[in-house]
């Protein structure tokens, strides 16, 4: 038990080191990121990732790091529906692309907080409450059924219950105030539409969540398996933002993709009691799946583009910085 917790204190700290070495060192100046600086960060994180995974398999053997592996890929291509949505949110909200890095970053690092509270939520009601894995597969087919369902996406920020209460409680500016989230004024602290923007993106990654924690419980219940994978998943979500957000209308087919793994993970759990597929099986169909939505993609280009480009770095004339008003006076 003591190794255990010794683990997990180092993994943590690990991260926590990463995250302040990214913030701190790297991206201490707010700046643009480009194209090349996100697919160098994205492969750095995958192979930071798959350096992890050939750990687990010296440490815990080829099954254990085949259900770390199918995990991370399971939490990798979720989050590219993330990615669709941070990318409506930034345009709503036209935050210019100069600070949008630290509101991914704080973002994530709410988001890692969460994620571990989801997880060991749901570890917890499955090893006590076995019926609840129906439960878990039922939502999780229901949810892929709707994905495939739903045509375009679309936010409604004044409908955040979380928003509209903040709202209610503090004031906040019209505009950007560069990259702060709180300013001071007559010796009292208003928020900025900065510090908006991170509210929505992180209540949405709440509804994220409860998607993609029970899908990666149909794979393992190995809390630190299921920890690792969605943390690794969730610390190059920033980088693959950037690298996909102007190209992602040219992936218009992978929602059918990602629809067809939660059902499939979904299927899987209803069917654990009765046939447990194989963790290789699970891996080759998810990443089937995601080369042929990719591939369709390709072959049956969409006609019309309806994807929003992201938001331009302030400096413009036409008040860029601008953040749109609503009711509430934001």
């Amino acid at each position: 038990m003591s190794n255990q917790v010794l683990l997990w204190i180092i993994f943590n700290v690990f991260v926590l080191g990463m995250l302040a070495l990214d913030l701190g060192v790297f991206h201490r100046k707010a700046h643009v990121i480009k194209i090349k600086e996100a697919l160098l960060w994205s492969a750095f994180w995958i192979g930071l990732s798959l350096l992890f995974n050939l750990g687990i398999y010296f440490w815990r053997g080829p099954e254990t790091a085949l259900e770390f592996l199918t995990g991370y890929l399971i939490e990798k291509s979720l989050s590219v529906d993330n990615i669709f949505v941070f990318l409506l949110i930034f345009s709503y909200f036209r935050v210019p692309s100069l600070y949008q890095h630290k509101v991914l970053f704080w973002g994530i690092l709410g988001a890692l907080v969460m994620r571990a509270i989801f997880i060991a939520t749901g570890v917890t009601l499955i090893q006590k409450f076995h019926w609840i894995i129906y439960i878990f597969g039922a939502f999780l087919i229901l949810t892929g059924i709707k994905m495939a369902l739903q045509k375009d996406k679309k936010i409604h920020p004044e409908r955040n219950p979380v928003l509209r209460l903040f709202r209610r409680y503090m004031p906040v500016t019209d505009d950007y105030k560069e990259d702060k989230f709180f300013v001071k004024r007559a010796g009292h602290y208003l928020a900025t539409p900065l510090f908006v923007v991170l509210l929505v993106v992180e209540t949405t990654d709440i509804i994220f969540a409860v998607d993609s924690i029970p899908a990666i419980l149909a794979i393992t219940l190995d809390p630190f398996i299921v920890y690792t994978s969605n943390v690794f998943a969730i610390l190059g979500l920033r980088a693959l933002y950037f690298a996909l957000a102007g190209i992602m209308q040219l992936f218009h087919h992978l929602h059918y993709g990602l629809s067809a793994i939660l059902v499939f993970v979904g299927v899987k759990m209803l069917l654990a009691d009765i046939y447990k597929i194989p963790v290789g099986i699970a891996l080759g169909v998810i990443a089937s799946i995601l080369l042929i939505s990719v591939i369709a993609s390709v072959i049956w280009p969409r006609k019309a583009e309806t994807v929003p480009a992201p938001a331009e770095p302030s400096g413009e004339k036409t008040e860029p910085n601008r953040a749109p008003q609503s009711k509430d006076g934001l």
